[in-house]
């Protein structure tokens, strides 16, 4: 089969073996795979877990059919419409743990919209509800919302019931598009003054939830922008790895900081996370009140050109990858 390879040069096209499932896993002919900036960094030369490295073929989440289920899966069968997330999702064939993949809502849901969501869901609805304890009533600010991630997490909190949710953008463009999933407020987190606005939006008192895409450079406007004992969800370092972080202040406003990431969590603890996002979110799924723009579609075969096109970051939404149409 073809799939995207990393090697020395970089992302290549290759012809690999066809993988075979494991008695927990499905067999996918893949039909569309989504862009993350993980896939970015593996073929940049860093690693994402257990995955990068020469050899490695990258993707995190891709939708398609059901070839053969193993002999401990219940709930999937061949011919099925499946999104999952996973790994080696950029080749016309993967495999995926069954407790990671969900059968695509039987409405007009195409392959490449059923792409651009696993992740997406899994990530903001752990990040907002379970890691941030959103309640009713509360607000949310998502850093970075005009990231794939960030345009569903804005239309999660709402769906969760927040009653103010603030998205932030460095980019004009998307700024003015955040309403469009959810936001009640853009701001520019260019403007050194930004945390002003939160404030003056919240009364003074902050946001209840912060869910950083960004990291880095905002850490220390981020919890003058939180209310006293709320909460930042660290899921992402757009902004870099390494920054300056104002102690005295985190424990002034006495805030609950936390890391999530799914490179260290058990496949229990990820299944679980799954079905809480089922639980909550799916019926909204069905209906396709959750969806993310897709910015442009490529081949498999130009992979490399497609990650060149996320790392020039004009993208808005979701970059994805067409198999065998």
């Amino acid at each position: 089969m073809k799939a995207a390879v990393l090697t020395e040069k970089g992302l290549e096209i290759r012809e690999v073996p066809q993988p075979k499932p494991k008695p927990d896993e499905i067999l996918v002919r893949v039909r569309a795979a989504g862009l993350n900036r993980a896939e970015v960094m593996m073929a940049a030369g860093y690693r994402h877990g257990s995955q990068g490295g020469p050899g490695t073929i990258v993707g995190l989440e891709f939708s398609g059919e059901v070839v053969e289920a193993g002999a401990q899966v219940s709930g999937f069968r061949a011919g099925q419409r499946v999104m999952c997330s996973g790994n080696g999702g950029y080749a016309e064939y993967a495999v995926a743990d069954a407790g990671r993949c969900s059968v695509i809502p039987a409405n007009n849901m195409t392959f490449e919209q059923a792409a651009t969501l696993p992740i997406g869901l899994q990530t903001m609805h752990d990040a907002i509800v379970t890691q941030g304890r959103l309640e009713k009533g509360q607000t949310v600010l998502i850093q970075g919302a005009s990231a794939g991630v960030g345009l569903i997490g804005m239309q999660i909190a709402k769906l969760m019931g927040a009653s103010k949710v603030i998205g932030t953008s460095t980019n004009a463009g998307r700024r003015a598009r955040l309403a469009e999933y959810g936001a009640d407020l853009a701001i520019d987190s260019t403007d050194p003054n930004w945390p002003d606005q939160v404030l003056e939006a919240t009364g003074g008192k902050g946001v209840d939830v912060i869910v950083d895409l960004v990291s880095a450079g905002v850490a220390n406007e981020n919890m003058r922008a939180t209310r006293i004992l709320g909460r930042i969800v660290n899921i992402g370092r757009l902004g870099g790895f390494k920054g300056e972080f104002d102690f005295d202040l985190h424990a002034l406003r006495r805030i609950h900081y936390v890391g999530a990431t799914f490179r260290t969590r058990s496949a229990a603890e990820v299944h679980e996370i799954v079905r809480r996002m089922r639980a909550d979110l799916w019926p909204a799924v069905e209906a396709g009140k959750i969806a993310i723009p897709i910015d442009r579609t490529f081949p498999l075969e130009e992979a490399a050109a497609a990650q060149a096109h996320m790392r020039a970051n004009r993208h808005f939404g979701k970059v994805v990858l067409t198999v065998g149409h």
